[in-house]
């Protein structure tokens, strides 16, 4: 299978090419296949070009999931490069908020086009340093394309508004943007996170320094690189790599006028913490234990499926995951039947296959943090139906990779660590329930509120249901679909502020107000 277009992917050695800077290549499929890839050029961009590390200590291996190899070492940046990038992107930042909103849609459209084009090559880079199968980060590109294309055309109906005083004096407001924003990423969408995150900024007329994970560092590089060549000024977005002293460097520094992060809840506390020292605006994506609710009355086919898309959709490393399945007692045999043999049916092994359909997880230690929350729900009481085991694929060449076999959890009760915790991994819970009104109280019994769900065919029970939980977003009847358009955060400990959407607009910008006396001022004095 060749491609039309790759992606310019600094850095990647396959079997016997490297592949330099901004070169287009057809590339086979062999040619990045597991195991095969390494990473040899710098994962730090700033300036318009990628940055060596200065001092090459304190370096931290990064893995190729489904292998357990090492990809390359990440070297974090330290004050003085963090003090680099972040000068950059100020230069670049009174260039481009000087631009008319159609001038940076434009630049915007052609930055989507050439992903829409290389989206497949992007999208295997993002499964070798992930662990997602290639169907998922296919996907996963797609959404981050259209959500340039969808900003991009925000940019251009960026206004105010004129109101009219008395006298013939009046005001008129200007939405400004905010200056140098700081984004930092998760491991589980490393490109599309740092495009949610740089996509509305950039709209807005900011400049973006964005920190990836450490555990992902591969393909945020490759975004900013495609910036450069769709026409941003140098600078606009920067790429630092590092860990927790890398992003304490970026919240503190004082050029940085906003902080957006999508992490675990402690780490978005101390964000939200160090960036009140500065008095920076803060949006905050962080975990979940969402509850979805299966009534007696739906359809069960469709329930299934909307219970497997809110548990195993990237090993089940999603925040928003439905992990608290809320099933009513006379459906649940029928319920527990199929969602089983459904579950054993998905085909978990090399993530850059077609026909796989769960790779993964992203680590050693996180797949045994997933078989640990297992053997705990044993202990309290909890029946394994089916997985729940590490998964040793036949190909020889995966051995040591990080592979889970997606579990379901019977006889779980609210009490049990399983279900009041988050995992971050592919652990279905399932609880049963009598009541509409005692269904909603257990639902809401958590200190997270991210997302929801509920599958019924009556539609006011539906809509009564969904007002009552406590939860940013509520499905009906469809589970972890997430359209661009759509506003998408927390309430509760799962965060504040918004990505996705009109809305997004307004935490990535600021409103001056002006008011123009035409007559005498009237003093007092």
């Amino acid at each position: 299978m060749s491609y039309s277009a790759c992606v310019e992917a600094s850095g990647i050695r396959g079997p016997s090419l490297l592949v330099p800077s901004f070169r287009l290549l057809r590339r086979s499929q062999e040619a990045t296949s597991t195991g095969t890839v390494e990473i040899t050029d710098p994962l730090n961009y700033w300036g318009g070009q990628r940055v060596k590390p200065r001092r090459e200590k304190n370096a931290e291996p990064v893995f190729e999931p489904a292998t357990g190899r090492v990809l390359c070492q990440l070297f974090p940046c330290g004050s003085e490069e963090v003090d680099e990038a972040m000068q950059s992107a100020q230069t670049a930042y009174l260039k481009w908020r000087k631009m008319a909103g159609m001038e940076r849609a434009r630049v915007m459209l052609e930055a989507a086009r050439i992903i829409r084009e290389r989206r497949e090559n992007i999208a295997r880079l993002e499964v070798i340093n992930n662990g997602k199968s290639v169907t998922e980060a296919l996907v996963d590109i797609d959404v981050a394309w259209q959500s340039i294309e969808y900003y991009a055309g925000l940019a251009r109906t960026l206004s105010g508004q004129h109101v009219q005083l008395p006298g013939g004096a009046f005001a008129y407001t200007i939405r400004e943007p905010l200056g140098v924003c700081v984004g930092i990423g998760a491991f589980n969408y490393p490109f599309q996170i740092a495009v949610t995150k740089s996509a509305p900024a950039l709209a807005c007329g900011n400049a973006m320094v964005f920190k990836p994970s450490p555990m992902t560092p591969v393909t945020a590089v490759i975004l900013a690189e495609i910036y450069k060549e769709a026409g941003v000024p140098d600078g606009l977005f920067c790429v630092v790599q590092g860990g927790a002293e890398t992003g304490t460097l970026l919240c503190h520094h004082p050029m940085a006028a906003k902080v957006s992060f999508t992490g675990s809840v402690p780490t978005g506390k101390k964000i939200m913490e160090m960036s009140a020292k500065g008095v920076k605006q803060v949006t905050l994506e962080l975990g979940g234990k969402s509850p979805l609710i299966i009534f007696k009355d739906c359809e069960l086919e469709n329930a299934v499926k909307g219970a497997l898309m809110a548990n195993f959709l990237t090993q089940g490393q999603v925040c928003c995951n439905g992990t608290r399945v809320f099933v009513q007692k006379e459906i649940m045999p029928q319920f527990l039947e199929e969602v089983v043999k459904r579950t054993k049916a998905i085909a978990v092994g090399d993530p850059l296959l077609d026909g796989t359909r769960m790779g993964a997880l992203i680590s050693k230690p996180q797949l045994d943090k997933a078989l640990q929350y297992v053997s705990q729900a044993k202990a309290e009481g909890g029946k394994v139906l089916c997985g729940g085991d590490p998964f040793v694929p036949s190909d020889p060449k995966l051995k040591g990779g990080y592979f889970m076999s997606p579990c379901v959890l019977d006889n779980c009760r609210d009490d049990m660590t399983c279900v009041k915790e988050e995992i971050f991994g592919p652990v279905m819970s399932v609880m049963p329930f009598d009541t509409e009104e005692e269904v909603i109280r257990r639902a809401n019994n958590t200190t997270y509120g991210l997302a929801s769900g509920v599958f019924t065919r009556d539609i006011s029970r539906a809509h009564r249901v969904a007002e009552n939980l406590e939860a940013g977003t509520c499905y009906i009847n469809n589970y972890n679909i997430s359209p661009v358009e759509m506003p998408f955060g927390g309430y509760k400990n799962s965060g504040f502020g918004r990505e996705n959407g009109q809305v997004t607009i307004e935490y990535y910008s600021q409103l001056k107000t002006v008011v123009v006396e035409m007559g005498n001022v009237e003093s007092l004095f």
